[in-house]
């Protein structure tokens, strides 16, 4: 007998952030994902908002990864009465509790609002305690008839796609897919017979550089920065874009491609998931295993400097030219990376370079448009430096690779659901995905609800 399916769109659409989408099948109801939406600041109001749904009755959040934007709001769910079980791959869970007590303290700062409605002490505490770890492919029996798997996604560290199979039919959410291969972690897995997708969009309409662009566009920008004798600023996302960085950076000093000169991790939060990411070396992929086994310090080189303390944050300025700065957060919207951009950006022999996504509003996105005084910290500051963008560095598919991603799987589709992306990307994506491989795609709205028999 044909079970149906219902999914509510709660969030994720419109946007790239604030995953959030409502799955009710065999009498149970589940949450994929419970994020953060972030654009111009991180304490958009509609992150205050109630959820759509009521909390209580939720029996099972699935976290796909552990960026803010995919569980930033688990403690408000707890605040509003969640108590059912979160479930996610075992790196996530480790991830966890310093990216939601560093949003904490980003949050904090915003005396706009009261932290006790979502982010107190208490509700991480209990979010953590109702929180459990499984492996890929480890199957949880939710009920008599819905099995749940999680999929390496190859995003970040422990990301993954979360498969529910029901009356033999396959629903996978894919959080957001990797932009395999990656230097850390094993290319996205390959799915050939899902029935229903819901998919990420973030580049649905454009196409990443090469990896080999990539470093050399990095080496260019590093060589130039040193021979004008500036300060490289790198806003960077602390979470899998650090440690990248750090990896690739790593290769460049050890054989000696770029000039030796200081460079900084001034993020704690990025100093602090790096060392999470060691305990987890079994989750790369074979050849960056490898490196760490033949290089101890795989994340730690001659010349690298990190800045965990504010003092020390504070003293960079005094360290003399050429010099890399690599701080969070990747949109410049709030972290360290504020205070150096007001200190660097006026200057016309500095660099400032981009290695991730801007989201539509944020400082970082108005100065890779090209504005020239942009307003950080409380004031205007005019931007001289040079800016580049390095598409490469993504950890995001791009839109080849999303249509690929899709095709593997073709023979089998009924219905892809395009979501967490900017509204021309995702109807970008939806249209090739039409044109391309005659696949019955859709771009839901925010709220809405679809229902399907399984």
């Amino acid at each position: 007998m044909a079970s149906l399916v219902k999914i509510t769109f709660c969030g994720g659409t419109g946007s790239v952030t604030g995953a959030n989408f409502l799955l009710e099948a065999d009498g149970k109801k589940i949450l994929v994902d419970c994020g953060l939406t972030q654009g111009t600041k991180l304490a958009d109001d509609i992150n205050w908002d109630s959820f759509p749904y009521n909390p209580k009755e939720i029996d099972i959040l699935f976290i796909t990864h552990a960026h803010v934007d995919h569980l930033g709001r688990v403690p408000k769910l707890i605040s509003e009465g969640f108590r059912g079980k979160i479930y996610s791959t075992l790196p996530t869970k480790a991830l966890a509790l310093p990216m939601l007590e560093d949003t904490a303290g980003i949050l904090s700062k915003n005396r706009d609002y009261d932290l006790r409605d979502m982010y107190s002490p208490e509700n991480i505490k209990l979010a953590l305690s109702l929180w459990q770890g499984y492996n890929y492919h480890e199957t949880l029996k939710i009920s008599e008839n819905l099995e749940v798997s999680f999929l390496n996604a190859g995003h970040i560290l422990g990301s993954a796609m979360v498969q529910f199979v029901l009356e033999k039919k396959k629903i996978l959410f894919t959080g957001d897919l990797g932009n395999s291969p990656s230097m850390l972690l094993p290319d996205t897995e390959i799915v050939n017979d899902i029935d229903y997708l819901v998919m990420e969009s973030t580049y649905g309409d454009r196409n990443h550089e090469s990896r080999d662009d990539r470093r050399k566009n990095l080496e260019r920008a590093i060589e130039d920065n040193y021979k004008r004798k500036g300060t490289l600023i790198i806003p960077t996302f602390s979470l899998e874009r650090s440690q990248e960085l750090l990896f690739e950076l790593n290769e460049l000093v050890e054989n000696n491609r770029i000039p030796v000169m200081p460079i900084f991790l001034d993020s704690p939060l990025a100093i602090r998931l790096t060392e999470i990411f060691k305990q987890f070396k079994s989750y790369f992929n074979e050849s960056a295993q490898k490196a760490m086994v033949h290089e101890k310090h795989i994340f730690d080189f001659p010349g690298l400097h990190e800045t965990l303390r504010s003092e020390e944050s504070k003293m960079i300025g005094n360290v003399a030219n050429p010099k890399v700065v690599i701080a969070g957060s990747g949109m410049s919207s709030g972290g360290r990376i504020v205070h150096h951009e007001r200190h660097y950006l006026p200057d016309p022999n500095n660099t400032l370079l981009l290695t991730g996504y801007q989201a539509v509003g944020t400082p970082g996105r108005l100065i890779q448009e090209g504005v020239k005084t942009v307003h950080i910290t409380g004031e205007d500051v005019i931007v001289r430096s040079h800016v580049v963008t390095i598409t490469g560095y993504s950890g995001h598919k791009d839109s080849d690779g999303l249509i690929d991603f899709v095709e593997n799987t073709s023979d089998s589709i009924k219905k892809v659901f395009v979501v967490m992306g900017e509204p021309k990307s995702s109807l970008f994506l939806v249209q090739k995905l039409r044109d391309n491989l005659g696949i019955d795609a859709y771009n839901p709205e925010r709220g809405e609800s679809v229902s399907f028999f399984c």
